[in-house]
C-alpha cells in the first residue's frame, strides 16, 4: 500500500465520524423537541401515540399525503436558501416573505397578460419575472445597507408590509378578475403552467427547480471566487475590505440572489398550485424559511431535509389535532423547540456528550446584523 493510498484510507474514516457528529446535532435536537412535545401532550391529557401517529399519518400516510408534504417543501426550500445565502454574508434578511410575494406578484401579470407564447417562452420568462421581482425587493435593503448603512432587518421587515399591501392594492383593483367571486387576478395562460410530476395530485416542477437550486447556490457559495468573496465578507468584513473585495458590492449582490430564491419560491406557488394570485393569501414561508435555514447551519445541502421537516410538521398538524382532540398549536411547540435546540446547540451537546471539533468552531455561521 503506497502512502498516498494510506493517507486516504484514513482520512475515509475521519470524514464518516464528521459527518456523523454534523448530522447528529440537529437529529438529536428534533428528536428532544419531539420528547419534550410528547410530555406537553401528556400534560394536555391527550394519548401521545395517538397524537403522534397522527402528525406521521398526516405528513406520509398516503401517496397524496406525501405529496402534500413535498408541495409545501418546494417553497421551504428556496426560502431557506434564500435566507442561508443572507446568513453566508452576514445578512439577516427578514424579508424573504415580501420578496416572496412580490415574486409571485410580477410572474402572474406575465402569466396571464402575455397570451399566444409558446410553452418553451411563457413559462421560462414568467419563472425569470418572478426571480426579478424578488431580486428587486431584495436589492432595495441591499443597496440601503451598503449605501448608507441602514440596518437590513428594519428595512426588510417594513418592506414586507409594503409588499403585502401593494399586492392586495392591485390584486383588488387594477389586477382584479371581475368575474371571480373573491377578489383575485385571472387565471393565467396554460402555457406558463409548472407541470405536474405526479398526476392527479398536485406536486408540480417547482420541487425539481428547488433541488436544482440547491447545487447552484452550493457551487455559487464554494466553487467560485464570488461565493470566496460573499463567505469572507460574511465572516469578516474588515478582512475582506483589507483584501480589495467591495462589501458594498456584495452586500447587494447577496440581497438580490436572496431576494431571487425568495421571489422564485412565490412563483412556484402561482405556476405550479394555485394558477392565479388571491388578495392578502397568507403563506408564512418566509418567516419559518428563517428557521429552517438556522436548522440548515445555513448550508445549502442542509435546507433540503429541513424544508422537508418543517413541510412535515405543517402537514400533519391537522390530522393529529382531529385524531387526538389537542390544538395544532401544539405543533408550533415543537418547532419552536426545535429552534431552540438548534440555535443554541450547546445544550444538545451537554446533554449528550457531543464535543465540538475545532474546525467547526472555526466555521459557525452567524450574522453581524446586530450592532453593525
Amino acid at each position: 500500500m503506497t502512502a498516498e493510498s494510506r493517507e486516504m484510507t484514513v482520512q475515509a474514516p475521519a470524514a464518516w465520524i464528521r459527518l456523523v457528529t454534523d448530522l447528529a446535532v440537529p437529529v438529536l435536537a428534533v428528536f428532544t423537541a419531539l420528547a419534550i412535545g410528547a410530555v406537553v401532550i401528556w400534560a394536555a391529557k391527550a394519548n401521545v401515540v395517538v397524537a403522534y401517529r397522527g402528525l406521521l399519518e398526516g405528513a406520509f400516510g398516503s401517496v397524496r399525503n406525501l405529496t402534500e408534504t413535498l408541495v409545501i417543501t418546494t417553497p421551504y426550500t428556496l426560502a431557506g436558501l434564500a435566507v442561508a445565502l443572507g446568513f453566508r454574508c452576514g445578512l439577516f434578511n427578514i424579508g424573504v416573505e415580501g420578496q416572496f410575494y412580490m415574486g409571485a406578484l410580477c410572474s402572474v401579470f406575465v402569466a396571464y397578460a402575455a397570451k399566444g407564447l409558446p410553452v418553451y417562452v411563457h413559462l421560462p420568462l414568467a419563472l425569470l419575472t418572478g426571480a426579478l421581482g424578488g431580486a428587486m425587493w431584495g436589492a432595495i435593503p441591499g443597496f440601503l445597507k451598503a449605501k448608507l448603512g441602514a440596518h437590513e432587518v428594519i428595512n426588510t421587515i417594513m418592506l414586507n408590509y409594503i409588499a403585502v399591501k401593494t399586492v392586495d392594492y392591485l390584486v383588488k383593483n387594477p389586477m382584479l378578475d371581475a368575474a371571480a367571486t373573491m377578489p383575485r387576478t385571472p387565471y393565467i395562460q396554460p402555457s406558463a403552467m409548472l407541470p405536474k410530476l405526479l398526476p392527479p395530485y398536485r406536486l408540480h416542477a417547482g420541487l425539481l427547480i428547488a433541488i436544482v437550486a440547491i447545487f447552484v447556490v452550493y457551487w455559487l457559495l464554494w466553487k467560485t471566487t464570488l461565493g470566496f468573496e460573499i463567505r469572507t465578507v460574511g465572516a469578516n468584513p474588515d478582512a475582506a475590505k483589507y483584501a480589495g473585495m467591495s462589501v458594498t458590492r456584495n452586500f447587494v449582490l447577496a440581497m438580490v440572489l436572496s431576494g431571487a430564491l425568495a421571489g422564485l419560491a412565490g412563483t412556484g406557488e402561482v405556476l405550479g398550485l394555485n394558477h392565479n394570485l388571491p388578495a392578502m393569501f397568507i403563506s408564512g414561508y418566509g418567516f419559518d424559511s428563517i428557521a429552517i435555514a438556522l436548522m440548515a447551519k445555513s448550508h445549502p445541502f442542509g435546507i433540503l431535509p429541513a424544508a422537508f421537516l418543517w413541510a412535515a410538521l405543517r402537514n400533519g398538524a391537522g390530522l393529529m389535532q382531529l385524531r387526538a382532540g389537542i390544538s395544532i398549536d401544539l405543533v408550533n411547540i415543537v418547532q419552536a423547540l426545535v429552534i431552540v435546540f438548534i440555535a443554541a446547540d450547546e445544550i444538545i451537546r451537554w446533554l449528550y456528550r457531543i464535543k465540538r471539533r475545532k474546525e467547526e468552531i472555526r466555521e459557525i455561521v452567524f450574522t453581524r446584523g446586530w450592532g453593525r
